[in-house]
């Protein structure tokens, strides 16, 4: 249920983004209001897992929620009414808030739920929920823009229906103190001290599990290379069709890229250790086999003389398809990475939930730079190379804590 709820709201919003300009042609407005999303997100992630404590996580997750089914009738607002981007600047700042709230909760659950061998399982199943609902919002659109060269309302009417329903969901969902898990033991209670508690343990969390800071790049490139796959590549060379269906093939690949790296980090006959050495492997081998065979393509076009006319039907498209294969494999391996390494440094929700924080605040953080550069339009070129520079040195940072931090047990009284 966790992950239907993300499939409904935070799914549709990545069809939107994936789309390249939110689906305008303005791609400056959609630039602007997602960096205004990001940089509210990422300030506010820092104290929701404090916030998430407090009020539960099935609350959290309707207050995030709704945020979502508002920033989708403010695209809708705005593709009536071309002049109302200010609504859409003003509720994607509120969704910041949201979804704040929303991936701190789920944060906590995912992390929490699970026996030690069964995070990086539990992980991907939700991964690969959560980006079907991508996958079926990029399938909407592209049943809508197939004949098409104009972007339809009718796809963020179907986008917002299916945000609300997201909405009334975690009104269904168990209580976590109910939960037990397969080997038969309880979910650790989520506490709920004072609020200046809860805040302290924001800096008692650095103080008593340092190795997390050794994340924080790997945490700040998470989302930092959407921005170039959607606006700078798929947007800026392929036609609305055409995106439609790029953004259908980059969603799917993402469902097969977590459960794949799920299973690597899962698996029964090595030790953890060994299965941390071996994700992380695996991801710097895409990071530097992907981005080196993107920088192919990316010299040559600039911006100024990009033309999103290239169709699918057209010769050689196929090419530039597989690309975006792997770029979808490699985004969901990262992110289900980056959750595996937080989940092996702890059992405990409400330090699980003060490192969610951390991961989604850093991740926004990285998003909301990104995103106003692009709205600058400063060269492609530029926004790729930070990009690849990025993913690299994340992963290279993140060796260290990788060696001298997980076990192959997780303390189970480390709680904050």
């Amino acid at each position: 249920m966790l992950g239907f709820v993300c499939f409904l709201c935070p799914g549709m919003f990545s069809a939107l983004v994936g789309l390249g300009g939110g689906g305008q042609y303005n791609t400056k407005t959609a630039a602007n209001s997602i960096c205004a999303m990001y940089s509210t997100f990422a300030f506010f992630s820092f104290f929701t897992g404090s916030v998430n404590n407090k009020l539960g996580p099935r609350l959290t997750l309707v207050i995030g929620a709704c945020g979502y089914s508002l920033y989708t009738a403010s695209s809708l607002t705005v593709y009536i009414y071309p002049d109302a981007g200010d609504f859409v600047t003003t509720a994607s700042v509120i969704l910041g808030i949201c979804a704040s709230l929303l991936w701190a909760a789920q944060g906590s659950l995912v992390l929490a739920y699970p026996t030690e061998v069964q995070k990086g399982r539990f992980i991907a199943i939700f991964w690969a929920t959560y980006n079907l609902g991508a996958v079926v919002g990029a399938s909407i659109s592209f049943g809508i823009n197939s004949h098409s060269e104009a972007f339809g309302s009718g796809t963020y009417i179907g986008f917002l229906v299916l945000t609300l329903i997201g909405v009334c969901i975690p009104f269904f969902m168990a209580d976590p103190n109910k939960m037990i898990r397969t080997d038969g033991t309880k979910v650790a209670r989520v506490q709920h001290p004072t609020w200046k508690h809860e805040f302290y343990s924001l800096y008692v969390t650095l103080k008593t599990d340092p190795f997390i800071v050794l994340l924080f790049p790997m945490f700040f490139a998470s989302n930092y290379f959407y921005t170039w796959q959607f606006d700078d590549y798929s947007a800026a060379l392929f036609n609305i069709r055409t995106r439609s269906l790029n953004n259908l093939v980059y969603w799917s690949c993402q469902i097969f890229g977590s459960i794949a790296i799920g299973l690597v980090l899962d698996t029964p006959r090595l030790r953890r250790r060994v299965r941390a050495f071996s994700g992380w492997a695996i991801l710097l081998a895409m990071v530097f086999g992907v981005y080196g065979w993107a920088y192919y393509y990316q010299k040559g076009y600039t911006r100024a003389m990009a033309t999103p006319t290239m169709d699918f039907s057209d010769k050689g498209y196929a090419a530039y398809c597989w690309l975006i294969i792997f770029y979808g494999l490699f985004g969901a391996m990262w992110e289900t990475m980056a959750y595996w390494l937080m989940g092996a440094m702890s059992n405990d929700p409400a330090k699980l939930a003060v490192f969610s924080g951390f991961y989604k605040s850093i991740l926004s953080a990285g998003a909301a730079v990104v995103w106003r550069a692009d709205a600058m339009k400063l060269p492609f070129m530029n926004i790729f190379a930070s990009t690849w520079a990025l993913t690299a040195a994340g992963l290279v940072i993140a060796l260290p804590m990788v060696c001298m931090r997980i076990r192959d047990s997780s303390e189970e009284d480390d709680q904050i």
